[in-house]
């Protein structure tokens, strides 16, 4: 007699969901200076500045981490993605924001991106983009310092969540307008001093002992990044391509809600 045995069944648990082929997707981080996208499928970052030319002059609507202007913001955006999005089907949206004032960000940016016309918006907290970008063990405290054109945050993650955070109106874009390199070191040292000092756990010191990471198109000056590590007491590692990071983190939340559709579903 032979016996014939049916395959187990396989727990779906165990069965990996196939990314979903046929969604579009754009991880953006929008800065004051400079905006840059990831479209999913290309694997390319489109780097442009932060300008709209409603007439015969070209204005930035967003400054120092704030949408100042949402139809502005819109058209960048239209012009920018517009043309290279399929023509039919809706696009994943992911968007970085600053962590603090990061409620007001979100909501102007939510409505700039609606020219999209978007199937869903994601939101995530600039740093916590920088991590994910540079796989950084979220299991521990992590301290990341982000120095852009015209906004510095230091952001203080526990488990991949915000536990404190540090801004200073200050950036690379600055020092052409008389800010000396060292002050904007000197902004970086008193965030993270005030940062220890008001800190009633160990997280702080914890991520201290580990290294600062950084990013933002300040981790490419010297002149500014060079004394931070004798200044702060701890090792200080730029990100791989600093300026790019926190769109690249994005574009790594984007494929994760590629593969778990349902992600969305709440958003």
């Amino acid at each position: 007699m032979t016996v014939v045995r049916r395959p187990r069944p396989v727990s779906a648990r165990h069965v990996p969901r196939p990314p979903c082929r046929r969604c579009s997707g754009i991880a953006l981080d929008m800065g004051s200076a400079r905006t840059r996208a990831w479209l999913a499928g290309r694997g390319t970052v489109l780097d442009v500045p932060t300008v709209t030319f409603p007439g015969n002059g070209a204005l930035h609507p967003i400054q120092r981490g704030t949408i100042v202007d949402t139809p502005g913001t819109a058209r960048m955006l239209d012009r920018l993605l517009g043309p290279r999005l399929p023509r039919f089907g809706r696009p994943l949206v992911v968007v970085t924001a600053p962590v603090l004032d990061g409620l007001a960000f979100r909501t102007e940016a939510r409505t700039a991106v609606e020219i999209l016309r978007p199937r869903a918006v994601l939101t995530v907290p600039g740093a916590r983009a920088v991590a994910l970008a540079a796989g950084a063990d979220h299991a521990r405290p992590l301290l990341v310092v982000d120095i852009g054109a015209h906004l510095t945050e230091v952001v203080l993650l526990a488990g991949g969540a915000v536990t404190d955070a540090r801004r200073t109106a200050l950036g690379t874009g600055d020092l052409a307008d008389g800010t000396a390199p060292g002050q904007l070191t000197e902004a970086v040292v008193d965030m993270v001093t005030a940062m220890l000092r008001q800190d009633r756990t160990s997280l702080t010191r914890a991520a201290l002992r580990r290294g600062v990471l950084l990013a933002g198109g300040g981790a490419l000056r010297p002149d500014v990044t060079q004394d931070l590590p004798d200044r702060l007491g701890c090792p200080v590692q730029p990100v791989p391509s600093p300026h790019t990071a926190a769109v690249r983190g994005a574009a790594c939340l984007l494929a994760s809600a590629h593969h778990h559709p349902s992600v969305t579903d709440t958003v």
